[in-house]
């Protein structure tokens, strides 16, 4: 797979608009301002393909990247933003419930937290969505690894663990977009489930 070779396809609100292309699908779910636009640059080795922003809540459309015409990799928008109103959080809910529930080509969701932070309810309950609904254990990325020392990242690895009741089959990825830490684990795990 050519990493070079990658493009945003299409920004999509419902799905009419979702790409016509039947590739794998791997998407990217958590909280706004996780770092979901940033992981994705950082395993493209890009600067600014998924748009980042400083402002939590911006991302609203569903964004697919097409890498190489073998995958999409599919940011999802960040939910847990208060500063929206009640119509928009529901709108966007429905949005992001529509491409998970009737998504056939959708390999696996992968929830992005914060490894600096507790996980959320919406988080929890995020987790517990990817449970119910696909095969195989969940797969955790821990964002923003670098802004912690190494006892703290231990010790917040372990509390992330126990907070999401991860168990064997679950996997934890310590994720840095400072270094390299965590891109060939989530490169290798994509490659194993196509």
């Amino acid at each position: 797979m050519n990493l070079h070779n990658a493009e945003i396809a299409v920004s999509a609100v419902k799905k009419e608009q979702y790409p016509k292309k039947v590739l794998a699908e791997f998407a990217f779910a958590g909280r706004s301002n996780v770092g979901k636009s940033s992981l994705i640059n950082k395993l493209l080795g890009r600067k600014s393909l998924a748009r980042v922003s400083a402002t939590p809540g911006k991302t609203v459309t569903i964004n697919f990247y097409n890498i190489d015409d073998t995958i999409f990799l599919v940011d999802l928008p960040g939910y847990g933003y208060a500063k929206r109103s009640r119509e928009d959080i529901e709108k966007w809910g429905s949005m992001i419930e529509d491409y998970l529930n009737g998504r056939r080509q959708l390999k696996k969701v992968i929830l992005l937290v914060d490894s600096r932070h507790a996980p959320t309810t919406d988080d929890k309950m995020m987790l517990e969505w990817i449970r119910t609904s696909q095969e195989g254990g969940a797969v955790v990325i821990a964002t923003k690894t670098d802004k912690l020392n190494k006892k703290e990242l231990k010790e917040n690895l372990k509390m992330l663990e126990e907070e999401l009741e991860l168990s064997p089959n679950d996997l934890l990825i310590p994720f840095s977009t400072k270094n390299d830490d965590g891109k060939t684990a989530v490169w290798e795990l994509i490659e194993s489930l196509l």
